[in-house]
């Protein structure tokens, strides 16, 4: 018989199946494989030199060895969980406060929270809010206030967006999510007599203006959009229509039949997951802005500075629910 412990990870899985009489229950519990369990358990019982359980062809049986066995196993692991949860509770939470545009917080970062929160309990986030650009704010001044002492329990980073061409010295900047526009409409615009089957019949739409971005030299626009569908651009000619300044004001107008808009795709997945809006076309209006992550350099290797940069990161490249 071999001496010193056995494998930790080979008596975990020998707990679970014994819980369960069953490897295909204790490999769900564990996400693994019920051979990989079954794996397990025969490396414990050759460690032991004897068998812990009797293999029937429907159910487990522990053998008398399993049985005295298992309590005590059992017994352990609680003593680690518990362990773990002791120090867990007693390790001092981290506030880290996160500058972020209004539309971008509402419709991007709070329906992501809860992934974030699952994932990292330990960061307790404050959200706070600006209409400040990448472009426009502060360029020779910290973009997330005074600088902190690395060890700090206090952090705070921006979320910006714009085309972000400036330099910061003294400061981490780096996109993690880019954009691109659709046209959005009511639900009921896809169906009826007033339907929108092709792109030329945005002739007979009222065409909703978003001013949320100062600079019009970067906004998408319905001229850019005519080309891409391949109609004629005289269809956004004289064509006024309304202008709001608020992104979220935009999309209320296009949900309440005001009018069609286009609307970062990266910001509407929920509402056209829920009916509120539909994108009829498959036509995409690239934009050269982007959202960026502006951290101070003397924060950005703290513990929690570096978990939620990899996590937006992540979130950035995901193409699937926003919840995710």
């Amino acid at each position: 018989m071999p001496t010193g412990l056995p494998s930790l990870n080979a008596l975990r899985h020998f707990e679970a199946a014994a819980r369960h009489l069953s490897f295909k229950l204790a490999a769900a519990e564990l996400a693994v494989t019920p051979t990989a369990v079954s794996h397990q358990i025969r490396d414990l019982e050759s460690y032991f030199g004897q068998a812990l359980f009797h293999r029937h062809t429907r159910r487990l049986e522990l053998t008398a060895s399993g049985e005295a066995l298992f309590p005590k196993i059992k017994e352990g692991i609680a003593c680690f969980v518990e362990a773990v949860r002791q120090v867990r509770a007693s390790s001092p939470t981290v506030a880290l406060t996160i500058t972020v545009p209004p539309t971008f917080a509402s419709r991007w970062v709070v329906p992501r929270l809860a992934h974030f929160r699952a994932t990292f309990p330990d960061i307790e986030l404050h959200l706070r809010t600006t209409l400040e650009t990448i472009d426009d704010t502060r360029r020779d001044t910290p973009a997330a206030g005074p600088a902190h002492p690395a060890n700090t329990g206090d952090l705070e980073c921006e979320i910006r967006f714009g085309l972000g061409a400036s330099s910061r010295p003294g400061y981490v900047v780096e996109p993690f999510l880019t954009t691109e526009y659709v046209l959005v409409c009511a639900s009921n615009l896809q169906q009826g007599p007033n339907a929108l089957l092709s792109p030329a019949d945005i002739a007979r739409c009222e065409l909703i203006h978003d001013d949320s971005l100062a600079d019009e030299r970067v906004r998408p626009n319905w001229h850019d959009w005519c080309r891409l569908a391949g109609v004629p651009p005289e269809l956004a000619a004289n064509k006024p229509g309304p202008h709001f300044n608020d992104t979220g004001s935009v999309l209320s107008a296009v949900a309440s039949g005001l009018g069609v808009a286009l609307m970062a795709r990266q910001l509407i997945g929920p509402d056209l997951a829920d009916g509120r809006i539909a994108a009829p076309f498959d036509i995409v209006v690239p934009s050269v802005n982007r959202y960026y992550l502006v951290i101070p350099e003397v924060l950005a290797d703290h513990a929690a500075m570096q978990a939620f940069r990899q996590w937006i990161r992540a979130r950035g490249t995901e193409t699937g629910p926003s919840t995710a």
